[in-house]
C-alpha cells in the first residue's frame, strides 16, 4: 500500500526530473526520454523511474544515457528537496503504450471477427 506522503514524494520526483532533464543535463541523448511515472520504496532507499520514447529503437543507448547521468540528477535532487534520503536512481522503459495499443488491436478483431458471424 502507498501511502499519501510517497505519493506525493513520486509525483515530486517526476516534476523535478524532468526538469532536470531538460534543462540540466547535456546529454543529448538522456533529453530524449519522456518520463510517465516514479516509484519510490517506502524507506525512499530506491526509486524506479519509467519512461517512454518517441523512437523505440534508440532504447538501448538512452537508456545507458540516462544511467551515465543518475548520479548528478540524484545530487541536484538532494539539493533540491528537502528530504533526509534520496532514494537511488534506476530508469526502467516503460512498454505499457505498446501493449496497449496491441490489447486494442486485439478488441478490434474481436468486434470485427464478431460483426461478421452477426449479419
Amino acid at each position: 500500500m502507498v501511502t499519501y506522503r510517497i505519493e506525493r514524494l513520486n509525483k515530486e520526483f517526476l516534476r523535478l526530473i524532468a526538469e532536470l532533464l531538460s534543462d540540466g543535463v547535456k546529454n543529448e541523448t538522456a533529453r530524449e526520454a519522456i518520463l510517465t511515472r516514479v516509484d519510490c520504496s517506502r524507506d525512499l532507499s530506491s526509486a524506479k523511474v519509467y519512461f517512454t520514447l518517441i523512437d523505440e529503437a534508440r532504447k538501448d543507448e538512452v537508456t545507458s544515457a540516462l544511467s551515465s547521468v543518475r548520479g548528478s540528477i540524484r545530487g541536484r535532487l538532494g539539493r533540491e528537496m528537502h528530504i533526509r534520503q534520496i532514494p537511488e536512481l534506476r530508469f526502467i522503459y516503460d512498454d505499457s503504450e505498446k501493449k496497449a495499443r496491441a490489447i486494442d488491436a486485439l478488441i478490434d478483431q474481436v468486434v470485427q471477427a464478431s460483426g461478421e458471424k452477426g449479419d
